[in-house]
């Protein structure tokens, strides 16, 4: 409770939040929050562990629906990355370097994920669900930038046609045709 009531303002300040705003934000007293959480370098520290556990992104991963056609798949994928993206982007923005212990086998786990849900589409696939799960996670990590994308991040739309299609217009709508 205390986490997710504090975290806008944590986003908002940064390491500048005061205790005061923290305990504002969490409905408590200052003293109530320290006693839970010693100082607020440790409060902060929660936050930042808590936005940035893979495990509930995985579960939204896992959940996704395996019936869904390929074009629903990717664009549920990319929507999700897109989120997740911005969330750590933002929560990281506001904290500046944050280590973390490395986990080993996030992309391992992400990659049978997507393993799990393009296995129904072997035959439409150009690459292995593995280097495909590599590409939509470069792909919409790069285009969820705005430093790389002019300040006009890409939409979840326009990612997912860029996976799925690439850059060029089917054959029978060319320009060269006309």
């Amino acid at each position: 409770m205390i986490i997710a009531a504090v975290t806008p303002v944590i986003i908002e300040y940064g390491r500048a939040v005061t205790s005061r705003q923290l305990a504002e934000a969490a409905g408590l007293a200052e003293g109530t929050i320290f006693r839970a959480f010693g100082d607020k370098e440790s409060l902060i520290t929660a936050v930042a562990a808590k936005h940035l556990d893979p495990e509930p992104f995985r579960a939204e991963l896992r959940r996704i629906d395996v019936s869904l056609s390929l074009d629903d798949k990717v664009f549920t994928l990319v929507t999700l990355l897109r989120y997740r993206f911005e969330a750590v982007f933002h929560l990281m923005a506001a904290l500046g370097e944050f280590s973390r212990p490395p986990e080993p086998d996030a992309r391992r786990d992400f990659a049978f994920i997507i393993d799990r849900l393009l296995k129904p589409h072997e035959r439409e696939l150009a690459f292995e669900p593995v280097r495909i799960a590599q590409m939509i996670r470069s792909v919409t990590l790069a285009a969820t930038l705005p430093q790389l994308s002019d300040g006009a991040p890409f939409d979840a739309a326009e990612i997912t046609a860029l996976l799925l299609h690439g850059i060029s217009r089917p054959a029978s709508a060319s320009k060269r045709d006309t």
